[in-house]
């Protein structure tokens, strides 16, 4: 399996947890992730262990709108992006965003590609000020 594949093994992973009860391994049973798997386990892990972190970097990103307003698709491909800008350093961030943007391209509405494209860039913003060591507010720098 491709790491574009597992990213949206992950997806449907936060989509059945929002909405189902859900065990990781029930979703193996359906696909399964081959060499990814440790990365879909870690990915999955990951985004709930900083859940709280990720969705209120994502609020404090997405002017006029609540994140819980966004559609599940939309939510989960940015908490699935920013986790990886965030917390999984060995993936580039230009790949995590193009593969995000992928991602709303074939789930998303027409609009979706560009939304979540914006949402990202705002939020590499905060990865680059804290490799940087600038620990000042990301909006000053649009």
């Amino acid at each position: 399996m491709r790491r574009t594949e597992a990213r949206e093994l992950v997806l449907l992973g936060l989509y059945r947890r929002e909405h189902l009860e859900f065990d990781l391994e029930e979703l193996f049973e359906e696909r399964d992730p081959g060499d990814q798997r440790g990365y879909v386990i870690a990915t999955y892990q990951g985004i709930f262990e900083h859940i709280d972190e990720i969705d209120a970097l994502l609020e404090a990103r997405t002017v006029g709108w609540r994140l819980k307003r966004l559609g599940w698709i939309d939510r989960n491909i940015l908490r699935l992006a920013a986790y990886e800008l965030l917390h999984a350093k060995d993936v580039p961030p230009e790949v995590v965003i193009n593969e995000a943007v992928e991602l709303s391209k074939m789930y998303g509405t027409d609009n979706a590609p560009s939304f979540i494209n914006g949402i990202l860039d705002r939020l590499l913003q905060v990865r680059r000020a804290e490799e940087s060591g600038d620990e000042g507010d990301d909006e000053n720098q649009d």
